[in-house]
């Protein structure tokens, strides 16, 4: 009898094989890559072959889920910062300001109102269901993300900066959905909240996201100057950072998805060779791809249908307001009176502020927060309620975006090619 896991690694080996031979013609097709694994994923999850398995004896194991969601995310918006080479001016960063600091508080607070009113949710259940899915995803999302550190389009800029940070800074919420499912009277906890949850750890995240990345490359310059490293193992010096980044300043209780894309803002500023941050994106983006690889054939491997029908109409309720209300009249309230600034125009073209909108993918984010949430409280019928809501969520946004992703973005270059500036400073000398 051949062992389960040494065919999972043969159709892995195969899933992997096909989609990268393939790559050349699903790139122009309708689709994304996530769409695959996550059909793909159902075929090896209890409906198919069964040979992925995260439930035993129907006990979900979360932890595993958690984990490595987890590794995912925090590769992710490292990438995210690699990407960027804007100057961390105020002007410059105005349409991320924009969309973390007033469309995202806005998101959770809808979706709160929808758990409340519409879903039988208490406001701690509701709070929490809006920070796990207000998140966009920037695992997904990478079709509409910045291609490289020579893009300089708004859209993109602005779905990468947005992706990079909002996964961090959700986690407020998260924790304020959690308190209040253990304790409905929010004076007991609500002042260590401000204080611990909320400032204090943004201000850590930044803090150390600077001092390791900064600290990793003057050691990474200083002994690279009396013995190089080997080619092959210099690529590892990205890993190191997202590591020991993210691992410190969860001990000093920071949050570290947020320090992690401080850090990789600060490397690629770090570096004078501009080869050597590329190559770093380069290595990062394929350990990204491999990942994202699993978590979806994950994801696909942990659904079931009844479940899902059970909570149908109260998903697609939050499905269709999410996409088609919350996040497209959000966008459109947070970039009132925006200016471009590769643009003549003096606001934000529509048909972009519109792909703002629609934009709003869910996934691994998502995913890493609602598994958070079942290992610190959230159980029971709220729980499984909460849970096929979000799954049901992504499924449907790995469904639309993903047909609809390529397509739309064409579109976009056509219609906005007239608005840029004949120069858009392209290098980090150019900017500073």
């Amino acid at each position: 009898m051949v062992d389960i896991y040494i065919i999972d690694l043969l159709v892995i080996g195969l899933l992997l094989l096909i989609v990268t031979l393939g790559s050349g013609w699903i790139s122009r097709l309708p689709l994304s890559f996530a769409l695959i694994y996550l059909v793909v994923g159902i075929l090896l999850g209890p409906y198919g072959f069964g040979l992925i398995q995260l439930r035993r004896n129907d006990v979900f194991n979360a932890e595993v889920l958690e984990h490595i969601t987890e590794l995912v995310v925090i590769i992710s918006v490292f990438s995210c910062g690699l990407k960027i080479v804007r100057p961390l001016k105020l002007g410059i960063w105005d349409i991320t300001a924009r969309l973390i600091g007033f469309l995202m508080p806005i998101s959770i607070l809808a979706l709160a109102v929808v758990g409340k009113l519409f879903l039988g949710l208490d406001w701690g259940a509701a709070i929490l269901l809006g920070a796990i899915l207000a998140p966009t995803d920037p695992v997904l999302a990478s079709e509409v993300q910045l291609t490289d550190t020579n893009d300089q389009d708004e859209l993109r800029f602005g779905l990468t900066s947005e992706g990079g940070l909002n996964d961090a800074l959700a986690f407020p919420f998260v924790y304020f959905g959690i308190y209040a499912l253990k304790d409905s009277n929010w004076n007991n906890w609500l002042k260590s909240w401000l204080l611990v949850d909320l400032i204090w750890a943004i201000a850590a995240g930044i803090v150390m996201g600077i001092i390791v990345a900064k600290a990793v490359v003057w050691l990474d310059k200083k002994i690279q100057k009396q013995r190089p490293a080997d080619n092959v193992m210099e690529d590892f010096i990205a890993i190191s950072i997202i590591f020991l980044t993210y691992s410190l300043t969860e001990i000093v209780n920071g949050y570290g998805f947020l320090a992690v894309f401080v850090a990789g803002l600060v490397t690629q500023r770090s570096y004078h060779n501009p080869d050597k941050s590329l190559a770093q994106l380069g290595f990062i983006e394929r350990v990204e791809k491999l990942l994202e690889v699993g978590t979806i054939l994950l994801l696909g491997s942990i659904l079931l249908l009844q479940p899902m029908l059970n909570y149908a109409a109260q998903s697609l309720l939050v499905i269709v307001l999410l996409f088609f209300v919350i996040r497209p009249v959000g966008v459109w309230i947070s970039t009132i009176g925006k200016r471009p600034l590769n643009s003549y125009r003096r606001t934000l073209n529509p048909v972009t502020r519109w792909l703002f909108g629609w934009f709003g993918i869910r996934g691994v984010g998502s995913l890493y927060y609602l598994a958070y949430a079942f290992g610190n409280g959230l159980k029971g019928d709220t729980a499984e309620q909460i849970a096929w809501i979000t799954y049901t969520t992504i499924v449907v946004s790995v469904i639309v975006h993903g047909i609809s992703t390529t397509p739309l973005m064409k579109w976009y270059e056509r219609n906005t090619a007239h608005d840029t500036k004949p120069h858009i400073p392209a290098t980090i000398d150019e900017l500073e």
